[in-house]
């Protein structure tokens, strides 16, 4: 699979699959499960704004770990005055789902990637624009008059919904917002209004950038990991055309490359699994291509991933990274124009019995 594309005319192209080997957090005691047992990332990226051909983006410093994604930018202006320009950071959208649990680091609030932003050091206020999609069409209005919460995952949209007449049930089943759901937990027949739209947000800021300086910029948030109690890495593919798909997809977004997979089958070997594999992971989609609506390409481009453990295996695209630590790898880049996404898999050995 091809790593990243740098800017410049020679288009290099490699595989980097890094391995090292970890006892990592258990996901779920006992075997491992099928990867459907799983929860599925959201994917974030960059800040982006209305292109602007005389702000530069000098450099980017671009940190993933489960734990934490972080990004430092120096930017320069070129034009003779200052520029007032909007800045903006697109979270990622989310449709309440049956079929896929979406991993949603701070459920509770707005802000649920804990997004923080700061400007020379000094932390930036940010405004919420939010809006609720249904067919393609902004219901958002509709919502707030109906005071029913944006934000389909929190515990108060669904009490909103259910305490709404019968009528307005209708209403909003007619234009796609919702969907009755029947269930018996114990208690006999319930009924529930579950929201069926999508949450679209985005936290922005005016940012004024000085003319002939540099500006410091940083924003940090916890990233949506999606996970599985089994990966299908190294799994038997003969008589399962679902778990081929998913290596195929898997290879395609994480370069897992035959150096990589030889790495997975010596430690399921060693763990004695019986063929099974022996891990379970973790998934960080990031999204890169946000760093092209800059002008002109990255100068200084820098990648450090931290895979959490020296016992963990690690897996992405990349050109000439090195290995910086026991659990840190590292790629740099000059004049960094990106056209792939980037997506980070971490493999845990489960504890040995």
């Amino acid at each position: 699979m091809a790593g990243f594309q740098q800017g410049d005319t020679r288009h290099i192209r490699r595989r980097v699959a890094l391995a090292g080997a970890a006892l990592g957090s258990l996901l779920l005691a006992g075997a491992p499960a099928l990867a459907n047992d799983s929860t599925a990332a959201l994917a974030a990226g960059g800040l982006i704004f209305v292109q602007n051909d005389h702000v530069q983006m000098k450099s980017e410093d671009l940190f993933i770990s489960e734990q934490e994604v972080r990004v430092r930018y120096v930017f320069k202006s070129d034009a003779k005055e200052d520029l007032r320009v909007l800045v903006a950071f697109p979270m990622p959208d989310i449709t309440v789902s049956e079929s896929v649990n979406q991993s949603i680091p701070v459920d509770g609030s707005d802000n649920f990637l804990d997004f923080r932003t700061m400007v020379d050091g000094k932390p930036v206020t940010t405004e919420l624009e939010q809006r609720a999609f249904a067919l393609d069409i902004d219901r958002s209005e509709l919502l707030r008059k109906l005071n029913i919460p944006l934000a389909p995952y929190l515990a108060a949209t669904g009490k909103a919904l259910d305490a709404l007449p019968p009528a307005q049930w209708q209403e909003l089943i007619g234009l796609g917002l919702a969907r009755v759901d029947e269930y018996d937990a114990g208690k006999g027949m319930e009924r529930h209004l579950v929201p069926l739209w999508t949450l679209k947000t985005t936290f922005y800021w005016t940012q004024v950038f000085p003319a002939g300086r540099e500006l410091n910029v940083e924003h940090k948030y916890r990233p949506s990991v999606g996970m599985s109690v089994g990966t299908v890495i190294g799994m038997n593919v003969r008589d399962n055309p679902w778990v081929k798909e998913e290596q195929r997809v898997q290879m395609d977004a994480f370069c897992t490359d035959q150096t990589f997979l030889s790495a997975v089958e010596r430690a399921t070997k060693a763990a004695g699994t019986q063929g099974q594999p022996a891990f379970s992971d973790a998934r960080i989609h990031y999204i890169l291509k946000t760093g092209a609506n800059w002008a002109g390409p990255i100068g200084d481009f820098k990648l450090t991933v931290d895979k959490g453990a020296p016992e963990n295996l690690v897996s992405f695209c990349g050109t000439g990274v090195k290995k910086v630590g026991p659990t840190r790898f590292e790629m740099t880049a000059k004049d960094f124009s990106p056209v792939k996404d980037l997506g980070v898999l971490i493999l845990k050995p489960y504890p040995k019995k």
